[in-house]
């Protein structure tokens, strides 16, 4: 099992308690692009039109956008 695929089943497995760092590293290995800081948000912009906006909430990342993403990978997997 790559690096890809430990970070996604994690992220499935407990959305609450992902760190932020790692939901960067998972937007990332899914093909987003980082695009820009503004304030405490980090946005990524996806080739396929997709975009995600991400928060860091002391070292972890926010459920509902972990869920978002997870929903975005899915949705463009073909699963």
């Amino acid at each position: 099992m790559g690096r890809f695929e430990k970070l996604l089943q994690r992220a499935t497995e407990a959305p609450g308690n992902l760190r932020f760092s790692d939901l960067c590293t998972l937007a990332e290995m899914a093909g987003f692009v980082f695009d820009r800081a503004a304030g405490s948000h980090k946005i990524y912009k996806h080739s396929a039109g997709g975009m995600m906006n991400f928060q860091d909430v002391n070292g972890k990342a926010k459920p509902y956008q972990v869920k978002q993403l997870l929903d975005y990978i899915r949705r463009n997997s073909g699963e």
